[in-house]
């Protein structure tokens, strides 16, 4: 979805993160180029006619003839493969300019050939191999200009001068200049790429989280419940008819529950800015965990009143409730709980309390229960402290921040 945005904002996104070829963010091989087919043509046509025009007005060069074509097509072609072969293509059309000036051509649009390949190479990472082969040509020049002028055609070539090689030097660190800038801008764009790539994989793997943690604080407490009661059922089913249709019932309730949470969390898959269909549960709901937890044996007192909380608290509140109470009824031999409610200096202080023993009894689930609540108060920059208690019994005490009421709302 992020890249069909990207797409879909036109050419300030794509200068903002570059272009198809260049978006390598995982280090993985690239996917194969296309060759330049169009920007080649066009420039190939621009060389060509461009160096007719200049040889009208440079009348004491060579006249272009098939060869000097022939060094223009080659120039010009190789640019076709400047992605695939940066380093073998900006040497060659450094060689193939400097054998077109060497045969006394005239000057002209050839040296955009030299241009394209050395931005192309520099931008590659090829540094050494663009500035070897544009400083080897510009080299090649001098020589040409100042001494081998009188050897190599035209006849009666009178050479240049030392300001006509600063000139062209000018232009040959203008070309330069623009290969590094073109570089710097492509590395940014592969750091943005890659800083979009992993906001993303972290953004996915936190909501696998939140995901995994829903669903197993969900079943593991109705399921615990379930085992509870279907043991129950079992042991009563010829004694005791009338319990065991109690049993029965209180799994009925506990399953349906259950299968409306799933079906709550598993709403978060759909399309994306599709709302939920039912509020996430809160502390509102407590009145119904204790009633489910009385159903499996658990009686659960309540000390302190809940404060009003912002929703993410809420259902994290609420959810370390129902873990706490599950390890009691799966874990402890205690058949009695305490929740207690204490909030002040900008905290709320949820403390949840068995008289244990521990039994060691496990009524199934991941044993992730402990990490789950560290996980959800760490998220909301609380924290989560669990163990035994030093007269026996076990203690689990969640410090939560209280977030203003204008956030939450009201339940």
């Amino acid at each position: 979805m992020e890249e069909q945005r990207v797409r879909g904002h036109g050419p300030a996104q794509w200068w903002r993160y570059g272009p198809p070829w260049w978006q390598r963010t995982d280090g993985a091989e690239p996917p194969p180029v296309r060759l330049p087919w169009r920007s080649t043509a066009l420039l190939t046509a621009v060389v060509l006619v461009g160096s007719n025009f200049a040889a009208h007005g440079q009348l004491d060069r060579e006249p272009l003839d098939v060869y000097a074509r022939v060094l223009l097509l080659i120039a010009s072609g190789l640019l076709l493969w400047r992605h695939r072969h940066p380093v073998a293509v900006v040497v060659g059309t450094a060689a193939a300019t400097l054998v077109y000036l060497g045969a006394g051509y005239p000057y002209g649009p050839v040296f955009l050939t030299v241009a394209a390949s050395c931005v192309t190479a520099v931008v590659a990472g090829h540094r050494r191999a663009a500035w070897t082969s544009v400083g080897l040509l510009w080299a090649g020049h001098v020589l040409i200009a100042l001494w081998l002028y009188r050897r190599l055609p035209p006849p009666g070539d009178t050479g240049g001068g030392i300001d006509q090689e600063i000139v062209i030097a000018t232009w040959i660190l203008a070309i330069g200049a623009l290969s590094e800038l073109a570089r710097v801008r492509r590395e940014q764009w592969v750091r943005e790429r890659a800083d979009r790539a992993q906001a993303a994989r972290r953004r996915a793997d936190e909501e696998r989280l939140r995901i995994a943690r829903e669903l197993h604080d969900v079943l593991a407490h109705s399921i615990s419940v379930i085992n509870v009661q279907a043991g129950m059922g079992l042991a009563l089913l010829d004694s005791d008819p009338e319990q065991t249709r109690a049993a029965l019932t209180t799994i009925k309730s506990a399953s349906r529950e259950a299968l409306g949470e799933v079906r709550q969390v598993l709403d978060t898959l759909r399309a994306p800015g599709a709302a939920p269909r039912a509020p996430a549960p809160g502390l509102d709901r407590l009145p119904e965990l204790v009633e489910q937890a009385a159903g499996a044996g658990l009686a659960v007192e309540i000390e302190g009143a809940a404060p009003r909380l912002a929703p993410g608290a809420d259902l994290a509140a609420f959810r370390i409730v129902q873990e706490a109470l599950t390890n009691v009824v799966r874990h402890s031999g205690s058949r009695h709980a305490r929740v207690r409610f204490d909030h002040g200096a900008g905290c709320l202080r949820l403390r949840v309390d068995d008289d244990g023993p521990a039994t060691g009894a496990d009524a199934g689930g991941s044993g992730n229960g402990l990490a789950g609540m560290r996980e959800r108060a760490a998220a909301l920059g609380g924290t989560i402290e669990a163990g035994p208690r030093p007269d026996g019994g076990f203690r689990v005490l969640a410090v939560l921040p209280l977030q203003a009421e204008s956030e939450g709302g009201g339940r």
